[in-house]
């Protein structure tokens, strides 16, 4: 079964923590996929990880970019917004209410919420009451007032 990790976004954007989180999943030496909610939010995930540190930039490729089409397999971190992993990814990113119901093909998968969005957390919530009831291990990260991530279940 898959570890599951629920990450509460309220004192950073996703866009500041989710290149963070991709960082240290690439220095384990695993590959990861991220699922947006739409393809909108993909596009915009995509250019936010070429840019997002002006001395480094995160290896990646996004769905219906014509350039990685025959690499997918190969790539470091695969985002898309739909149901998929060319990459044979060890971790799966779902952000931005986006859902997949099969994760056993996951070491682990990573819920990143939006905590000052309602219908965020209620979702979140849902989902974790699932997946407790199928059996996962799961923990809940919230960060502190210094910017740590910190384990709260």
């Amino acid at each position: 079964m898959s570890e599951v990790l629920f990450y509460h976004l309220e004192r950073q954007t996703l866009e500041q923590a989710l290149p963070l989180l991709l960082e240290a999943t690439l220095k384990r030496g695993w590959k990861a996929v991220v699922q947006a909610g739409s393809e909108e939010r993909m596009q915009a995930l995509d250019s936010h990880l070429w840019t997002f540190k002006d001395e480094a930039f995160l290896p990646h490729a996004a769905k219906g970019d014509a350039r990685f089409t025959e690499t997918a397999a190969s790539q470091p971190v695969w985002l898309t917004h739909e149901d998929e992993t060319p990459n044979e990814a060890n971790v799966l990113f779902l952000v931005d209410g986006a859902e997949r119901d099969a994760i056993d093909g996951f070491e682990r998968t990573v819920f990143m919420f939006d905590g000052r969005d309602d219908d965020n957390v209620a979702r979140a919530r849902a989902r974790w009451a699932a997946l407790q009831d199928a059996g996962h291990e799961l923990t809940y990260w919230q960060q502190s007032a210094e910017g740590k991530w910190e384990q709260k279940a």
